[in-house]
């Protein structure tokens, strides 16, 4: 099975997540960019793809790939400035998946929370108004605070466990 692993990332979260996934890969399976995807996806029976959270899915640069692609699997992964366990990641993951032609291709997805770029709490602050959902708040803050620490060692290693699970079930 041949498979390869995609990313889009801002901050190097999401990248940072990719490199660890790529680590407990069969060799030779490439991890690149969205950016410097390979034309021709189709040689792949496995993709992942990594994006970062914008507005509750994939980032522009991600949706646009997730929207073409036509292989068998299609497993995906996020990085976002909210709780991993959150509804709002699980929803990021749902939406991103509803991007794709065939939603039989997705196998899983995974999230997990990344520091967010403080031009864009910046920004957030500015647009709403405190004490809003994406306001400044006490509540906000602290999660931002939070986020800074991420992702960290126990989030690689719960996104190697992930892929190994991955592959576990594309093998059975």
């Amino acid at each position: 099975m041949k498979n390869i692993i995609l990313y889009s990332s801002l901050t190097g979260n999401t990248k940072r997540v990719a490199e660890a996934m790529a680590s407990i890969m069969p060799p030779g399976t490439p991890c690149v960019s969205v950016k410097d995807a390979p034309e021709n996806l189709s040689d792949y029976d496995t993709v992942f793809v990594g994006f970062w959270v914008d507005r509750g899915t994939a980032n522009k640069e991600a949706a646009k790939l997730i929207e073409t692609l036509t292989n068998p699997h299609v497993v995906l992964f996020a990085t976002l400035g909210m709780y991993a366990d959150s509804d709002h990641a699980r929803e990021s993951i749902e939406k991103a998946a509803a991007l794709l032609p065939n939603k039989e291709q997705l196998v899983d997805g995974f999230v997990c929370q990344g520091k967010i770029d403080p031009k864009v709490i910046e920004m957030m602050y500015k647009m709403f108004l405190p004490g809003s959902a994406h306001g400044q708040s006490p509540e906000r803050d602290a999660l931002h605070k939070s986020a800074e620490t991420h992702p960290d060692e126990q989030d690689f290693a719960n996104a190697k466990e992930f892929a190994k699970s991955v592959l576990a079930k594309l093998q059975a």
